[in-house]
């Protein structure tokens, strides 16, 4: 009877500390990236000089990925991410932006995202866009211009649907709207610092 209580003493702690530890996960998750000292905000409509890197895409809009293989929010949205490129990979230029102090090859990149796209390792396409945590999509009109800088979505799995963020900007570009009101929450940075992850 004693041996009995103590293994159900010794669950229901190892279950509380699984819990604790997730709860902080989740809310550490929900904190705002710290905003760079030196930031420098660039609005939508500014026009972004994709530089010599990113080849020319004629007439489609580029999708950035901004990505960190050692940070936990960008693997959590992995899926997220190769949905959106076979869904709007005929009509959308994707790009994934490695912002990371290791070094990796361009097929390392495809080989973990599962995604045959181009790979750059530009962190000045970051600065340009207003980017200063992982992951972030940035989405560039035909144009040039920025249209999209923020979020893929409020959940860290990215099942929200309401707040799949990228996703209404694509589609709202795609349609030749103007970018759909969104919550702050699609805006702020949450996530990884760059290149360093610290989350």
């Amino acid at each position: 009877m004693i041996r009995m209580g103590l293994v159900i003493a010794w669950l229901t702690m190892l279950l509380s500390s699984v819990g604790v530890l997730f709860w902080y996960n989740d809310w550490k998750y929900r904190l705002p990236t710290p905003v760079p000292a030196n930031y420098v905000n660039v609005p939508p409509g500014t026009k972004i000089d994709l530089g010599k890197m990113i080849q020319s895409t004629g007439d489609k809009p580029v999708f950035l990925h901004f990505y960190n293989p050692e940070c936990p929010c960008s693997r959590f949205n992995k899926s997220h991410f190769q949905s959106l490129v076979r869904s709007y990979g005929n009509s959308v230029h994707f790009v994934v932006v490695v912002l990371s102090d290791k070094a990796y090859s361009a097929d390392e990149i495809q080989d973990k995202l599962g995604l045959k796209i181009p790979v750059v390792f530009d962190e000045s396409i970051a600065t340009r866009c207003g980017v200063y945590s992982t992951p972030q999509a940035a989405l560039i009109d035909k144009d040039q211009k920025l249209y999209y800088r923020g979020n893929y979505n409020a959940s860290r799995y990215c099942t929200e649907e309401k707040t799949a963020y990228a996703k209404i900007a694509l589609n709202g570009l795609l349609k030749s709207q103007s970018l759909p009101t969104l919550t702050a929450q699609a805006l702020k940075s949450y996530g990884c610092t760059m290149p360093v992850c610290k989350n």
